[in-house]
């Protein structure tokens, strides 16, 4: 049975997804080392470091592994890895069995961390495709939203309280800016993350010998699976693990700002919004009217547990030396769970963005429930030019009180208030207390951040 909710029988696919847990599960990880491993030997083979019959060898042993994982015997690789330490040894020794003789040209010059760092990095890399492909599809939802209630007036709150009038195109809009900066994040880290790991015991390669000419095998190596090529060993310099992490965990805090909205918002006392409808999804085991937003708790459980990820990568990178003394490990379990709550958050964000259902009669009702208190703003600025602004919102401000207090509309109190409605007029005081002519720039832009993504 699994301890961990990621890879539970019954949780799995509330909190991940099953192709995330394809890149980060046991099988994928050691399937990346062998990968690593033998990368490593053709590019020294090209550089006449091992001989290439050798490295010939050590590709076909990789490649049998990979075709028929059960040739892994993955108990002995158990209770190996608990002697050692490590997977690296034990994982080298069944592929050199594998490659007869040519086996005792595998993992040369390499350290532990050279593969399992790798290893890792190509993880990532599938994880990040994933993680990309996913926020494009939110972010169409998004956009798609945004496009459709540019003009769907709805109160915007401040405090939980009615502030002033937006439109929910608005405010989609703002949710979507921020995931196309995330996505944005993603394409610039790459460069500096998805980076090949080949150093040796102390980093500096000295099992191959002196000088420039041994930096040409991690460069091969890096050219072989398709990585960048690190300018030095970064076995203790951590800051691109913790950059992804950190990635993650942003991304998903704004989707975790999107639930938030959603969740409230599908409140009875708001029903502006809420999530798809299926069947018996979010039922109550003893209120039959129930419908719980379990997409939205879900990803503000995500949001949650990726920050505590953060927290852990960068207490990790604080290493010892040349080599760390434990702060790696912590990245053994933070890297694949901030990449395995990412996924799950993404695949609930579009569950729930691709078939929102939002009401915009309910927006308007709400929007109308304060009598036009909403709107004091609007009649406050439309008043300043005639009488300066101090006396404008001392004015309005005691309309609005004595409309809350006597449980009237506002255009009625100040109706009655020769100082504004004087100046004003009826049209025009009119105009001013209609929630709809207050909109101020929120369509224009949404339409300014469609054009320019």
């Amino acid at each position: 049975m699994a301890i961990g909710i990621l890879d539970s029988a019954i949780f799995a696919d509330m909190f991940g997804t099953a192709a995330m847990r394809a890149v980060f599960g046991d099988y994928a990880f050691l399937a990346r080392c062998v990968e690593v491993e033998a990368a490593l030997a053709r590019a020294q083979a090209r550089l006449a470091i091992i001989p290439a019959e050798a490295a010939a060898a050590i590709s076909r042993a990789a490649a049998a592994m990979s075709e028929r994982p059960e040739t892994l015997d993955v108990a002995r690789l158990k209770r190996e890895t608990e002697n050692v330490g490590y997977p690296i040894l034990p994982l080298v020794r069944q592929i050199g069995e594998m490659a007869g003789e040519a086996g005792g040209w595998l993992h040369w010059g390499a350290t532990t961390q050279d593969i399992m760092d790798t290893a890792v990095v190509l993880q990532m890399r599938a994880g990040l495709e994933l993680i990309e492909a996913d926020l494009a599809a939110a972010r169409g939802h998004l956009a798609a939203l945004a496009r459709g209630h540019r003009d769907t007036p709805m109160a915007g709150r401040t405090h939980l309280q009615h502030a002033l009038p937006i439109t929910f195109g608005y405010k989609a809009a703002i949710w979507l800016a921020a995931l196309d900066r995330h996505a944005e994040r993603f394409r610039q880290l790459r460069p500096r993350v998805l980076m090949a790991q080949f150093g040796g015991a102390a980093g500096t390669l000295a099992s191959l010998g002196n000088g420039e000419e041994v930096v040409k095998c991690r460069s091969e190596l890096a050219r072989e699976l398709d990585l960048g090529d690190p300018p030095i060993t970064w076995h203790v310099a951590r800051d691109g693990i913790v950059e992804t992490v950190q990635s993650l965990a942003l991304l998903a805090g704004s989707l975790g700002k999107i639930a938030y909205d959603v969740m409230l918002m599908s409140a009875t006392e708001f029903g502006e919004a809420a999530e798809p409808f299926v069947a018996g999804r979010g039922s109550s085991s003893t209120m039959p009217q129930k419908r719980n937003p379990i997409s939205c708790e879900m990803i503000l459980a995500a949001a949650k547990v990726l920050r505590q990820q953060t927290g852990l990568v960068l207490d990790a990178m604080i290493a010892d030396f040349e080599r760390a003394t434990g702060p790696w490990h912590v990245e053994w379990v933070a890297v694949p769970e901030s990449f395995g709550y990412a996924a799950g958050a993404l695949r609930q964000s579009c569950f729930l963005l691709g078939g929102l259902i939002v009401d915009p009669a309910r927006m308007a009702k709400n929007l109308g429930m304060t009598h036009g208190l909403i709107v004091a703003e609007a009649v406050m600025m439309g008043l300043a030019p005639h009488i300066g602004r101090n006396e404008a919102h001392d004015l309005v401000y005691d309309a609005c009180r004595a409309a809350i207090e006597t449980d009237r509309a506002l255009l009625d109190v100040l109706s009655e208030m020769p100082a504004v409605a004087g100046p004003l007029g009826s049209e025009k005081l009119r105009a001013l207390t209609d929630p709809a002519n207050y909109l101020g720039a929120a369509p224009a832009m949404v339409d300014h951040l469609l054009a320019h993504r």
